[in-house]
């Protein structure tokens, strides 16, 4: 396996970081759910991923939004959807992020989640066999996920 490497240089005296290889998830849910937590407390993203996971709060897709639903809960934004288990993927990586601020000995409850990116991984080819002997093309994205939580300076 190739290494793979941080998008973003941050100084590791006051930063925790954390990445998940090849998760077997849609990168497009990877991505509008990455983009809705960056920027936000640590404690916050993690609520919000939960309420995601239990379908109380949606994720607003304004990017891959085309023939996606409305959301009546949903303010800023109407297309929204609840893509439950990238968004399980996302806060393990956020919970190990959150353990490796622990281990440096930062306080956690001071944490930002100051980057959070996804690129896709490796395809994973595989052919689903059709009538008259034909076949498709029935491959597996994968994606890997980084998150890098930031002490906030008061």
């Amino acid at each position: 396996m190739p290494k793979v490497e941080y998008s973003a240089k941050f100084d590791p005296a006051n930063t925790a970081k954390a990445m998940a290889h090849e998760l077997n998830v849609s990168p497009k849910h990877c991505i509008e759910i990455l983009r809705e937590i960056r920027g936000k407390k640590l404690s916050v993203a993690k609520t919000y991923l939960e309420d995601v996971i239990a379908k109380k709060k949606s994720v607003p897709f304004k990017r891959f939004n085309r023939n996606v639903g409305h959301k009546r809960h949903q303010s800023g934004w109407d297309a929204g959807r609840y893509p439950v288990k990238a968004c399980g993927e996302i806060l393990t990586v956020i919970k190990n992020a959150e353990a490796n601020a622990e281990y440096k000995g930062l306080d956690t409850d001071n944490m930002r989640v100051i980057h959070a990116a996804s690129k896709r991984g490796r395809v994973t080819h595989g052919m689903m066999p059709r009538a008259m002997g034909r076949a498709t093309d029935w491959n597996i994205e994968t994606v890997t996920v980084e998150v890098v939580l930031g002490e906030e300076v008061r």
